[in-house]
């Protein structure tokens, strides 16, 4: 066993204190953070990817230019209702048109309610990896302080 971990507390041990990581919590975190990674890890990516796909669509220039304010011109004898702004929706070419389509597959609705549940699945994995991750990360740094060894956000 390494020297810098200590036995894990005892029950009697309920006081709160500056202490060396105990191995088996260390261990546990890693293992719940490192399986939850095997089956939550391909839905992360899919995530990823749709979620830039969307974004870059959307950034996109518009493949045509507008047409001449003639064309868009309201038929004759439309009113708009108070309660409402009319403006005719901007013709959508090239890239833009995917828009919808990638944001419905990074929602997960494309899938249905299955698809949803996955996709706000992956977003509570990927809360619980943010937190492990620091929660690990801040062990380490703790050990290392403790140990005496060189200080610093970053080590080898």
């Amino acid at each position: 066993m390494p020297r810098h971990f200590a036995a894990c507390p005892q029950a009697r041990r309920r006081v709160w204190r500056p202490r060396i990581v105990c191995i088996r919590e260390y261990r546990a975190m890693r293992k719940w953070h490192r399986w939850t990674t095997v089956f939550f890890g391909i839905f992360m990516l899919w995530m990823a990817v749709t979620g830039i796909a969307s974004h870059v669509t959307a950034l996109w220039p518009a493949g045509e230019a507008p047409p001449a304010s003639a064309q868009m011109a309201a038929p004759a004898g439309f009113h708009c209702p108070e309660t409402m702004t009319c403006k005719p929706k901007a013709p959508k070419g090239g890239m833009r048109a995917w828009v919808g389509m990638f944001h419905h597959l990074h929602s997960g609705e494309t899938f249905g309610p299955l698809g949803t549940a996955i996709s706000l699945l992956t977003g509570c994995a990927l809360l619980f990896f943010s937190i492990s991750g620091l929660w690990m990360y801040l062990q380490m740094w703790r050990n290392r302080k403790q140990r005496g060894l060189k200080p610093g956000w970053f080590w080898p």
